[in-house]
């Protein structure tokens, strides 16, 4: 595996990190916040947190000029996004827990990952090898043993198609995040964290939530803007360089960074399907690693927007008086057609079809 790709994948199983130590984190203001008010702040905390930190950088003289702005053709894939990974899945998710045991649905719930992979390879036509496969299938039956409840109900019902109806707009929504990936992803977040927080807060005061204690409102704000606002910035990074399935398979190792914190917070026993889990995700990672994939390519004749620096094979023009070749920046370019063969994942300039 290129070096290149190894900081995606470092990125990604952070973000993984992040988000699943939140699920027992948000477990101890359950009882202090309803749980749509508490989407609502988790998701306003990630769009504040994010929001503070681009006034900050501002402030300081320190922002990151190098991203890409949104552009107005980006806003139909940004509102997509909000909508359905901010506003449709969770609400469909929330409605269809009512009718359906646990046990189900935190088994259900890991369809999230399967979903992506068949919507970026069906729809987005995004390559996976028969490696990423088996790594997704590994995490994906990793994550059905961590949520095993054996002493739970089972039960498959109009709910139950509910929570795999929510699924697929997360995967929805993990794919068309993939198509504004080399956006600024810090004004990417603000605007979905905002978005959608706004609209659940809203609902959640039409269902008559009451507002918690300061003590619990911040401490889901500030939960939201690390484990949702981070989380969510380090997962678009991860996709410039890896693409959606490949990306969304190393996020499904999140279960196991919760089970590990809520052994450490409620003192749960450890389980030999925790252990199991455990050996499956690493080996998971393991063969993400080590892929290799290469083959003549051509890529086509592109106009796009995007953080870039001159000297990594693919951005061979030049700027009056520029240099440093290895300056980080962005702006405007045009790729000419060109046809060679390297190692390369899907990302920003490799998500061309491959023959079947």
């Amino acid at each position: 595996m290129q070096r290149a790709h190894v900081y995606p994948m470092a990125q990604a199983l952070a973000a993984a990190a992040l988000f699943g130590a939140s699920a027992p984190l948000a477990k101890l203001l359950l009882g202090e916040v309803d749980p749509v008010l508490l989407a609502a702040l988790l998701y306003l905390g990630c769009g504040i947190g994010v929001g503070l930190t681009k006034l900050l950088q501002g402030l300081s003289g320190a922002a990151d000029k190098s991203e890409a702005q949104i552009s107005r053709s980006d806003w139909k894939w940004l509102a997509g996004s909000v909508f359905a990974g901010g506003v449709a899945a969770p609400i469909i998710l929330l409605v269809s827990l009512r009718s359906t045991a646990a046990s189900t649905a935190s088994l259900l719930l890991n369809f999230e990952g399967v979903a992506t992979t068949v919507i970026a390879v069906l729809i987005f036509r995004e390559s996976v090898s028969k490696y990423a496969v088996w790594a997704i299938v590994a995490v994906t039956i990793a994550s059905i043993l961590l949520s095993w409840d054996a002493s739970g109900q089972w039960g498959f019902s109009l709910g139950a198609l509910g929570i795999i109806a929510a699924c697929v707009f997360w995967g929805i929504d993990n794919n068309v995040t993939r198509n504004i990936s080399a956006k600024d992803p810090l004004t990417i977040v603000l605007i979905k964290g905002l978005g959608a927080g706004s609209f659940s807060f809203v609902l959640a005061l039409i269902l008559g939530d009451q507002l918690p204690l300061l003590t619990s409102l911040f401490g889901a704000l500030l939960l939201g803007g690390i484990s949702y606002g981070l989380s969510i910035v380090l997962f678009i990074r991860a996709m410039r360089g890896l693409g959606a399935a490949r990306t969304s398979a190393l996020f499904g190792t999140a279960p196991l960074a919760g089970v590990a914190l809520s052994l450490l917070i409620f003192r749960e026993s450890l389980t030999p399907f925790f252990v199991l889990a455990l050996l499956l995700m690493v080996a998971a990672a393991i063969v993400l690693l080590n892929e290799q994939h290469s083959h003549r390519h051509v890529h086509e004749p592109i106009n796009h927007d995007h953080r870039h620096r001159h000297d990594d094979g693919h951005h061979n023009h030049d700027h009056p008086g520029m240099t440093d070749r290895s300056l980080t920046h962005s702006h405007v370019h045009t790729h000419e057609r060109v046809e060679h063969e390297h190692p390369h994942l899907p990302d920003i300039h490799h998500r061309h079809a491959h023959e079947t």
